[in-house]
């Protein structure tokens, strides 16, 4: 069984930030790199901030909405996506 992806792409030209998902990571961010995904054409080259793996499809959907969610941005910004964060924070 493949796991899943929520990701988080950063381009590396402009102050944008992506949340997706995935079951195959390699490849969808050479789509997006490619200029494949209308959402982030613009903002090419990105790369992956983080990710997150999953069991299953529905799991990373379910968390792919709430990371697009103002709260799901607020905890993206405050404890995954920063290096000055804690652990165990």
């Amino acid at each position: 069984m493949p796991l899943w992806y929520v990701y988080f792409l950063k381009s590396l030209v402009g102050d944008f930030l992506y949340v997706g998902s995935t079951s195959d990571l390699k490849y969808r961010l050479l789509q997006h790199n490619k200029g494949e995904v209308q959402s982030t054409k613009s903002f090419r080259p990105l790369e992956i901030n983080a990710y997150i793996a999953v069991k299953t499809e529905k799991r990373a959907r379910e968390l792919e909405r709430y990371f697009k969610t103002g709260s799901g941005k607020a905890i993206l910004k405050k404890r995954i996506l920063t290096d000055e964060a804690p652990i165990g924070a």
